[in-house]
C-alpha cells in the first residue's frame, strides 16, 4: 500500500491549490483525491470553459444531486411550524469545485473583513498578513500597484465600459443618478460605488482553480498523484491520529494511508466528514449512535452565506448581450446601508444582463442584492444517518438576524428605485420580483425540451407588450408581482422571507479561532483541535464570510496554510 506524505480530499479550489504547491517540493508525494470528473488541460468540458457560467452551473454532470438545503428560518423550539421547503443546492462535483462552475468574481472583500477575522480569535489573519497571499493568487491583467499581484496563476480583468451592454450601461447611468461615483478597480478602492466586476478569466475562457494550479506541467510531478471519481467514505483513525482514508474509486473501494490528511471538501462536506468520524457535537454524535472520537462542539455550526433577492424585468432588442463578450456580470455596486455598526460598503448589487442560458434567459435581466456583511450566524450542518451516502442536513437559516431582513427589504426599494429611473426603465419592460424555485431550475437544466420551450416563449415576449405582460404574469412571476411588493410593506417581507437565497457562499461551518473558544474548530493553520495529522482548508474555516464571493478568499487561506506545511515539513525533514 502507497504511503503518502498529505493526502487532499476535495479537488475544488483549496484543494487544487494544496496539491500544486506541496507537489512543489519533490520529496513529498501527494495524492488529490476528487469525487467528481477531471478538467484536462486543453480538453476542459467547453461548458466549464465558456466565459459564461450558466450552462455549468446548470449542469448536473457537476453537481452532487441529492444534496438539497433549506434557506428559511428553522425554528427547533416549534416541531408544529411548517417546515421551510428544501432547495436543490448546486455544489460543485468536479475538478476545481465551485472555480469550475460559478460566475468567476473575483473579488476579496474589505480590509475590516480580515481584521475581524483576527479580532475573532484568527490570529495572523488580518488584512495585512492576507494580502500578500491575495496578491500571489492573482495576475491581474489591468492593474499594478500595491493592492494586486502580476505573477499568480488566476488571471483577474474586468470588461471595459465601452463593450457593457446598453443594459449594463443603463444601469451604471441609474446608480450615478443615484449619486454613486465610478471605481475603475473594486480590489483597489474600499469605498461605495459602482465598477466594472472583476472575474477570472482570460480572453474570454473560464479560468478555475483546477486550469490554473493543475496545469500540464504541474501534472507533470511525479510526486504527484491526481485521482478523479474518487469518493472519499470514511477517514482512518488510529486513536486520535489521523492515518488514511478509505474510498470508491470509479466505484471500486480502496484504502490509502498518509502521513497527514486535508480536508477541502467545502463547508458542507468537509463538517459531514469529520462528524461520521466521530468529531463534533457530543450530543448530536450520540443521537446518532457514532462513537465520540472527539468532541468538538463547533462542527458544522454557524454556517454562513449570503442573503440575495432579485429584481428582475424583461430587457429590450438592443440592449441585451453583444458580440464584445459572453460575461454576463458587468457592472457592480458597493453601497452603505447605514444600520448602526455595520462597517461601510455592507451591501452589494450585481446586474445581470443575461439570466440562464435559454432564449427567455436571454431576454431578462435582473438587479440581484446580497448583504455584503451578514449578521446570521446560526446555520448548521447536521448528519441525516451514519451512511456515508446520505447527503448531510443543510441549515442556512439565512434571515435569523433581523438587520439582515431589514437591509434586503430596503435593498429590494433601492433597486426598485433604480429600476424605475430613467436610463433603466428605457432599455426594459414589466419588471417583477424573482425567484429562484424549482420551476426555474428546471427550465434551467440544458436540454432539448427546454431550448425549444423557451425559443417559443422568448417569440411570443417579443411581441406586442400586452402579449409579454401575459406571459410574464402568467408563467415567469411566481406568487408576488411588483405593484404588490412596492405599495404593500406585508408582501414585501413576506416575499423577501419566502425569496432570499444564498449566493453558493457556504462557510464558516468549521471556525478556526483560539484555543479557549469552545466553538473553534480548528486552529489558524487548519489544524483539528484534539487530532493529529488532520487539517480543513476550504470555506469552512473562515471565522465569519467576508464582504466578498468566497473563491478568492478561499484561494488566499489554502495559499497561506500551504505556506505553513511547506515550512513545518523542511523544518520536520531529516
Amino acid at each position: 500500500m502507497n504511503v503518502y506524505d498529505t493526502i487532499i480530499v476535495g479537488g475544488g479550489s483549496a484543494g487544487s491549490v494544496l496539491a500544486h504547491r506541496l507537489s512543489a517540493r519533490s520529496a513529498s508525494q501527494i495524492l488529490l483525491c476528487e469525487a467528481g470528473q477531471d478538467t484536462p488541460p486543453g480538453n476542459e468540458p467547453p461548458e466549464i470553459a465558456d466565459s459564461y457560467s450558466g450552462t455549468a452551473y446548470f449542469d448536473p454532470r457537476f453537481h452532487w444531486t441529492e444534496l438539497k438545503v433549506t434557506t428559511q428560518v428553522i425554528s427547533h423550539n416549534n416541531p408544529t411550524e411548517a417546515r421551510p421547503p428544501l432547495r436543490k443546492y448546486e455544489q460543485a462535483r468536479v475538478l476545481g469545485g465551485g472555480s469550475s462552475i460559478n460566475g468567476q468574481l473575483a473579488n476579496r472583500g474589505a480590509p475590516t473583513d480580515y481584521d475581524e477575522w483576527e479580532a475573532r480569535g484568527a490570529v495572523g489573519w488580518s488584512w495585512n498578513d492576507v494580502l500578500p497571499y491575495f496578491r500571489k493568487v492573482e495576475r491581474d491583467l489591468d492593474f499594478d500597484g500595491p493592492y494586486h499581484g502580476k505573477d499568480g496563476r488566476i488571471p483577474v480583468r474586468r470588461i471595459p465600459r465601452e463593450h457593457w451592454t446598453g443594459h449594463a450601461q443603463a444601469v451604471a447611468q441609474a446608480f450615478e443618478l443615484a449619486g454613486f461615483s465610478f471605481l475603475p478597480d473594486q480590489n483597489g478602492e474600499f469605498t461605495d460605488g459602482y465598477f466594472p466586476i472583476t472575474h477570472s478569466n482570460a480572453e474570454e475562457r473560464r479560468v478555475s482553480a483546477a486550469m490554473g494550479y493543475l496545469d500540464r506541467e504541474t501534472r507533470k510531478r511525479p510526486n504527484l498523484t491526481i485521482s478523479t471519481h474518487t469518493q472519499v467514505k470514511e477517514l482512518l483513525f488510529e486513536g486520535t491520529r489521523c492515518i488514511g482514508i478509505r474510498c470508491e474509486v470509479d466505484g471500486r473501494e480502496q484504502e490509502f494511508r498518509g502521513r497527514e490528511i486535508v480536508l477541502s471538501c467545502g463547508a458542507i462536506h468537509s463538517p459531514a466528514h469529520l462528524l461520521r468520524a466521530g468529531i463534533g457535537p457530543v450530543g448530536h454524535l450520540k443521537d446518532l449512535g457514532i462513537e465520540v472520537r472527539m468532541g468538538l462542539a463547533g462542527v458544522g455550526q454557524r454556517l454562513m452565506d449570503h442573503p440575495s433577492i432579485a429584481l428582475s424585468s424583461f430587457v429590450r432588442r438592443g440592449a441585451r448581450m453583444n458580440a464584445h463578450t459572453r460575461r454576463h456580470l458587468q457592472v457592480g455596486l458597493r453601497y452603505s446601508s447605514g444600520i448602526e455598526g455595520a462597517p461601510k460598503g455592507d451591501m452589494f448589487v450585481a446586474a445581470l444582463t443575461k439570466s440562464a442560458w435559454h432564449a427567455v434567459g436571454e431576454q431578462i435581466g435582473s438587479l440581484l442584492a446580497f448583504v455584503n456583511k451578514t449578521y446570521s450566524e446560526t446555520g448548521q450542518v447536521k448528519l441525516a444517518s451514519r451512511d456515508s451516502r446520505a447527503e448531510p442536513v443543510v441549515e442556512f437559516n439565512l434571515l435569523s438576524d433581523k438587520r439582515d431582513l431589514d437591509r434586503l427589504m430596503s435593498g429590494f426599494r433601492k433597486m426598485a428605485a433604480m429600476q424605475m429611473s430613467a436610463p433603466i426603465a428605457a432599455v426594459t419592460d414589466k419588471p417583477f420580483p424573482a425567484a429562484y424555485s424549482d420551476r426555474v431550475r428546471k427550465i434551467g437544466v440544458v436540454n432539448t425540451k427546454n431550448k425549444v420551450l423557451t425559443s417559443i416563449a422568448a417569440a411570443l415576449m417579443d411581441g406586442p407588450a400586452a402579449l409579454r405582460h401575459y406571459v410574464i404574469d402568467n408563467f415567469v412571476v411566481e406568487g408576488f408581482t411588483f405593484d404588490q411588493v412596492m405599495n404593500d410593506d406585508e408582501a414585501l417581507e413576506a416575499f423577501v422571507r419566502k425569496a432570499t437565497i444564498g449566493v453558493w457562499h457556504a462557510s464558516c461551518s468549521c471556525r478556526m479561532g483560539r484555543d479557549d473558544d469552545p466553538l473553534a474548530v480548528v486552529d489558524t493553520q487548519g489544524r483539528v483541535k484534539g487530532v493529529q495529522g488532520l487539517r480543513v482548508v476550504d470555506a469552512s474555516v473562515f471565522p465569519v464570510v467576508p464582504c466578498a464571493n468566497t473563491n478568492f478568499p478561499t484561494l488566499m487561506t489554502a495559499e497561506k496554510i500551504a505556506d505553513v506545511m511547506l515550512a513545518q515539513g523542511a523544518s520536520s525533514a531529516p
